[in-house]
């Protein structure tokens, strides 16, 4: 009886340690929330969408990875991106354009902080024109599906390398119960996320198109706002490609902070950006 007994008290330990795991990962999760939804995919929050409080603290190095020398390519699905009569032709070139310079200037310098370098995000792997139609709605899942298609023809996935898909106005993303622009559930304007884990992990980003007032600053053209969201979730996914590295105690990454407020601007090369949390200063900024 003596050994049956130790027996169900060792069972019902075991229970009770595997009860307090589980809830100290879901802490840890909702930590991020509502950044993460149920793809743990970290947005770029719509205007005027509820927030929890942020802190006026730093950001703080949770022990993940970092990408040090980043690089971006761009994943334009649908027609109208590569049809030189529709207006999406322009959109899409304005937004290379936008990605060739960026690396270099001030507005992403203020990364340099947190273990990232300035430079040029051009890499050897090409942007790719997919002329198929993506469908209304673009869900997570069909995004990954997206970036493995683009990896199996295009050398595999480069582990400093952010592979952002851009989809036009008739079709909208979602993750959960989130949507994009144009979806029932507007909660965010873009968002990055990763496939796998740790320094390894595929990083990726979706970038809806910002045909919405909650996605959109007033007097902007529609490019503008979307370099605006793909300045936001590039250097997002280099300072926390994997969910596990800068961030604050309520989940808010550098450009979380600083997400609407203050107003994004219009600063190197006339392009669009938005400020960003400098540890350095202790608020937001504009350029380091």
């Amino acid at each position: 009886m003596r050994s049956r007994n130790l027996q169900y008290a060792v069972a019902l330990s075991c229970s009770l340690l595997a009860v307090a795991a589980n809830a100290a990962t879901q802490d840890k999760e909702a930590m991020r929330g509502p950044w993460a939804d149920a793809d743990h995919v970290i947005y770029t929050p719509a205007r005027g969408v509820k927030l929890p409080i942020m802190e006026k603290a730093n950001v703080t190095n949770h022990g993940g990875p970092v990408i040090a020398n980043a690089k971006v390519v761009f994943i334009f699905w649908g027609p109208s991106f590569n049809n030189a009569a529709s207006p999406d032709w322009q959109y899409a070139r304005t937004l290379q354009a936008f990605r060739n310079q960026f690396g270099t200037t001030g507005e992403y310098r203020t990364v340099n902080q947190y273990g990232v370098f300035s430079g040029s995000l051009v890499g050897s792997q090409a942007d790719l024109f997919d002329t198929s139609t993506p469908p209304t709605n673009v869900t997570d899942t069909t995004v990954r599906s997206k970036v493995n298609s683009y990896l199996s023809t295009h050398g595999g996935n480069n582990t400093s390398t952010v592979y952002e898909v851009v989809i036009p106005r008739t079709s909208y993303s979602s993750s959960g119960s989130s949507t994009s622009c144009g979806g029932p559930g507007l909660a965010y304007c873009a968002y990055h996320s990763w496939i796998g884990s740790g320094s390894t992990a595929t990083k990726y980003s979706i970038e809806p198109y910002p045909s919405c007032t909650g996605c959109q600053v007033s007097g902007w053209s529609d490019v503008q706002d979307a370099e605006h969201f793909v300045c936001h979730e590039t250097r997002e996914a280099v300072t926390d490609p994997t969910g596990s590295t800068w961030f604050d105690s309520s989940g808010a990454e550098a450009d979380d902070k600083c997400a609407w407020s203050p107003t994004p601007f219009i600063g190197t090369g006339g392009y669009a950006y938005q400020y960003e949390w400098s540890n350095i200063d202790g608020g937001c900024v504009k350029v380091k």
